[in-house]
């Protein structure tokens, strides 16, 4: 066995209703003053309501900072940072999707004032702590609650990330009943996003490890078995719960054996024209698997019979990637989702951009089990329009 590290949160709580125990939780993490880092979304369907009456009885100060839009830029951290100093916080909780929860964990840094962001761009550049975090993710999804990765949106079409440990929160709650409002759409694009995350980290060239492949691994087992009842049961709370827990440890596998090409190329989709993250995930994934196949189609034979356990599979590797791509396009369809980009005004024309823009993204491509040329993801994104 090769020589692996293994970091996660330490600290999860699942259950119904779980975030209407935020304050109790916080009161006895010695939190006085939090901030909730949220959208305006969240707000206004009310999914903090239960929490902040809570934090409220436990005597917790709490202030929300509710700007946070889609593939956060820059200026929402910033703003957010002098919004948490100049409320004094003890404590921070990133409550809602990814974007919510990657800028609470910058927060969480920033708010000491010993570092800039762009000081922490990059793989291990923060030097200072952080204060107390605490994640509710309110899609099943991103899998950023349980991530040692944010990512901004540093321009027009660009985006960095700022990978750390220090990211890591201190306890994630995972409350399915925070999820029943999701639209079918959103929550097959974030479920079919979540194993995404389970299938790259489960081939991950180079720090693939047994833990990683646990998680993806039983993260697949949930996610295969309950997103169609999810997405056409929207009400359904075990169902949900699955979603969210699968999605999770998704999250707690790939960061620690990171995801490749299905990524890359799924970027300069939501940079462009955002669309957003799962469905751009959804677009490439099984044109990313049939590419793979020859190096990663032995893996995919393991995860096709857990997403599959009823399907008779072919001894063929090349085979059994066709039989996994298909799966997922009959999935998008099933949902109603797009499954090609000319469904999403893409012209023809950009594909040579999106190459163009794909290769930058060495940081993943690196962990791909096969190498991506720019005429490979040329051909990759001629297969998707």
């Amino acid at each position: 066995m090769n020589e692996f590290s293994f970091s996660v949160v330490p600290d999860v709580l699942v259950g119904a209703e779980t975030s209407q125990r935020l304050g109790d939780i916080t009161a006895a993490m010695g939190m006085q003053r939090v901030l909730i880092v949220t959208d305006p979304g969240i707000v206004q369907l009310g999914l903090l309501d239960g929490a902040i009456k809570n934090l409220e009885s436990n005597h917790v100060t709490l202030s929300i900072y509710s700007d946070v839009v889609a593939d956060p830029p820059e200026s929402v951290v910033t703003d957010a940072v002098v919004a948490a100093q100049e409320f004094g916080c003890d404590g921070v909780i990133g409550f809602g999707g990814g974007s919510s929860m990657d800028v609470a964990k910058l927060l969480a840094v920033l708010i000491k004032g010993q570092q800039s962001l762009t000081d922490i761009y990059g793989v291990d550049q923060i030097t200072s702590g952080r204060l107390p975090l605490i994640q509710v993710p309110t899609t099943a999804g991103t899998g950023s609650e349980a991530t040692m990765v944010s990512i901004i949106t540093t321009g027009e079409t660009t985006k960095a990330g700022v990978v750390s440990r220090t990211l890591l929160a201190d306890k994630i709650i995972l409350d399915a009943t925070l999820t029943i409002g999701l639209p079918p759409a959103v929550t097959a694009a974030t479920g079919i996003d979540a194993m995404v995350h389970a299938i790259e980290a489960f081939t991950s060239r180079h720090k693939k490890n047994p833990l990683s492949d646990m998680l993806a691994r039983e993260a697949l087992r949930l996610m295969a078995g309950n997103i169609e009842v999810a997405v056409k049961q929207g009400t359904n709370v075990v169902a949900r719960e699955a979603m969210l827990l699968g999605a999770m440890l998704a999250g707690q596998a790939f960061a620690n054996a990171p995801v490749a090409a299905v990524h890359a190329l799924a970027y300069p989709l939501g940079g462009n024209y955002h669309i957003p993250h799962g469905l751009s995930n959804s677009l490439v994934l099984p044109h990313v698997l049939r590419f793979n196949a020859p190096n990663a189609g032995h893996n995919y034979r393991e995860l096709a019979a857990i997403i599959m356990p009823n399907a008779v599979l072919p001894i063929d590797q090349l085979e059994v990637s066709e039989l996994l791509a298909t799966y997922f396009l009959s999935l998008a369809e099933d949902f109603g989702l797009p499954t090609q980009l000319r469904q999403m005004n893409i012209a023809h024309a950009d594909i040579e951009m999106l190459a163009d823009e794909a290769m930058l993204q060495q940081r993943l491509l690196v962990n791909n089990p096969r190498d991506v040329s720019h005429e490979d993801a040329l051909a990759i994104y001629q297969k998707a329009f």
